[in-house]
């Protein structure tokens, strides 16, 4: 004790910075235990697979394990019952620490219900935007004579025309039919490229263009969980083709992305080659009108200036 007051007196500056050192040291020492026992470091908790496990079950399941749940989306699949789990993040089996919080996708007890916007009379571009941000689709295009292209003439849910006092509700996802006009000699669209993406921005995009959806078919390993990671990797008829308004396009999706890449590459050239070989044709086209176009008849000279 005397050699510390004795080297407290003769060097009280360093004495006062050690000290400051020590305190620093034993309050970085405590916040670290402290730390250690708030984060339950070291401690490590499996997550449960609450796949196919009703909700209440996963709840309990949780609470064992020393975790959290909350639903962060939900699904209607008619096959599995209300209220069961389709889904979860972090899946099955990881290592997390305890009071982690589990996300779930649970199957609804039914299909959500909403409103039908009546979308006639406007643009087909207006009335496609206009379903999407109701939660429904375009089920069918059905073109009319007309002198409007592309001008919502009427619209259909099932049997039922939907008019402006119209009040009723479809499950979500649902499609309405809509007959458009379409002007004598102005029949005919291109095809876009929808290859590379996924299906309801392919949908969208065919729609907008006049263009019905054909037949969707799906590689094997795609259900109705990760369907919205699949994306097209096949179209017919393919892009910049001239077809009918309201022609089909047929859609194959993956889950693939090596094989959406290079099928996109090579639908890419395809297209870039149609798109050439059209504007060839076009422009062969307007030479043959230019002439065969009737040339004005020479002026007779009266002799005036004779």
């Amino acid at each position: 004790m005397e050699t510390l007051s004795s080297f407290r007196r003769q060097y009280p500056l360093l004495f006062n910075l050690l000290f400051i050192a020590a305190i620093m040291l034993a309050l970085a020492l405590a916040a670290h235990a402290v730390m250690q026992i708030g984060t339950r470091h070291g401690s490590r908790r499996t997550v449960p697979d609450f796949s196919g496990v009703q909700l209440l079950e996963a709840q309990r399941l949780a609470r064992k394990n020393d975790l959290k749940l909350q639903i962060n989306d939900s699904l209607f699949v008619p096959v599995y019952e209300g209220g069961i789990v389709l889904d979860q993040l972090p899946k099955g089996g990881v290592e997390v620490k305890p009071g982690r919080t589990v996300y779930l996708t649970i199957n609804s007890f039914r299909q959500k219900m909403v409103p039908v916007p009546f979308v006639a009379d406007r643009s087909l571009r207006q009335a496609k935007n206009m379903l999407e941000i109701a939660g429904l689709e375009i089920g069918q295009l059905v073109y009319r004579t007309d002198m409007a292209t592309n001008y919502v003439l009427d619209e259909y849910l099932g049997r039922q025309r939907i008019t402006e006092t119209t009040r009723v509700e479809a499950e979500m996802g649902s499609g309405v039919t809509l007959y458009v006009g379409v002007q004598p000699g102005h029949n005919v669209t291109v095809v876009p490229q929808v290859i590379g993406l996924s299906l309801k921005d392919a949908k969208s995009r065919l729609w907008e263009l006049g263009l019905n959806v054909g037949k969707v078919a799906f590689d094997p390993g795609i259900n109705l969980l990760n369907q919205k990671d699949a994306y097209v990797y096949m179209q017919s008829p393919r892009a910049e083709r001239r077809v009918v308004l309201g022609t089909k396009v047929d859609l194959q999706l993956t889950l693939d992305m090596q094989k959406t890449a290079s099928r996109r590459k090579e639908a890419e050239e395809q297209a870039d080659e149609a798109f050439r070989e059209r504007q060839r044709l076009d422009g062969e086209s307007t030479a043959r009108q230019e002439t065969e176009r009737p040339q004005p008849a020479a002026e007779t000279n009266n002799g005036f200036f004779d």
